[in-house]
């Protein structure tokens, strides 16, 4: 096998996983503790990998850390909770999947990339697959939501370009050590100012935060920190339409959610735009040189 095609492979597998969130989230997890859910997620996470690498960045990488930690967990987790409490899922996963649209335009302010025509073409049609996939024609639309929904995919958006610019010399491993425990501390403090501390867990809470953490945050950043470091953004980044696709399948196992022929066809051209997207081509336009940075 090709090594890219192993890494398209590998880094695929994370989007595909964060899919079943919803379900976790919605069957095992107490509800109304958006917060203190996603700070659980992370910082344990990040510990746990702190204890297998043995490694602490460099006193000059933290202030990186602390943004990419803010970007990738903090703010994008904390915004994408706050959008699914004010928006139907549909609406929220449909204005989410702009962030290809997002990452192909700071990839060429922040790492001088080419803009090509078919990663654009690519990351339209994926928004329109997964507005076929999770949109129905009773969504609402609540301006606050809507600006939650596009403020976390920026963020994350962000996130995934900073991370390939300040990338440093260490594994995929140790980088998501640092990234997660980083964003978990700065939620820390928010989710205890924020929330009401949790009830008593039952067996099937602590299995779903242990899910979230061990498998949700800890295995999957690891492939996609992994895959920042070693595919172009653009392409990367139309990965994350695999999570919708894997979230509607498993309402469908698990939920008995019907399928519709809309929702098939969603299917269809949300991995025609992944495979779009991976494939070599030309640029469209490369504008002016910009400055190395």
């Amino acid at each position: 096998m090709m090594p890219r095609t192993t890494d398209i492979l590998l880094t695929g597998i994370a989007p595909a996983i964060w899919g079943s969130t919803y379900i976790v989230t919605t069957e095992f997890l107490p509800q109304g503790y958006p917060l203190t859910a996603a700070m659980l997620r992370a910082l344990p996470a990040g510990l746990l990998l702190l204890i297998i690498v043995r490694r602490l960045p460099e006193p000059a990488l933290w202030a990186r850390i602390l943004v990419l930690g803010a970007l990738n967990f903090s703010v994008f987790w904390s915004l994408l909770f706050l959008a699914a409490y004010r928006l139907p899922g549909g609406v929220a996963a449909t204005l989410g999947a702009l962030q290809p649209l997002m990452v192909i335009f700071l990839a060429r302010a922040a790492l001088n990339r080419p803009i090509l025509p078919v990663s654009v073409i690519a990351a339209v049609a994926g928004v329109g697959g997964v507005s076929l996939l999770v949109l129905t024609s009773k969504a609402a639309l609540e301006p606050w939501g809507m600006v939650a929904a596009l403020a976390g995919a920026l963020s994350m958006a962000a996130g995934t370009v900073l991370s390939r610019k300040w990338q440093p010399p260490v594994s995929a491993l140790t980088f998501t050590a640092w990234q997660l425990t980083a964003g978990g501390a700065l939620l820390l403090p928010v989710a205890f100012w924020a929330e009401p501390a949790l009830p008593k867990l039952s067996t099937e809470n602590l299995l779903g935060f242990v899910y979230l953490g061990a498998i949700g945050a800890a295995l999957t950043y690891v492939l996609w920190f992994r895959g920042v470091r070693n595919l172009e953004p653009a392409a990367l980044s139309t990965l994350g339409f695999l999570s919708p696709v894997s979230a509607v399948l498993l309402g469908w196992i698990f939920l008995d959610q019907n399928l519709s022929v809309l929702q098939l066809i969603g299917f269809g051209v949300v991995l025609a735009s992944i495979w779009l997207s991976q494939r070599p081509h030309v640029p469209f336009w490369k504008g002016p040189p910009l400055p190395a940075r």
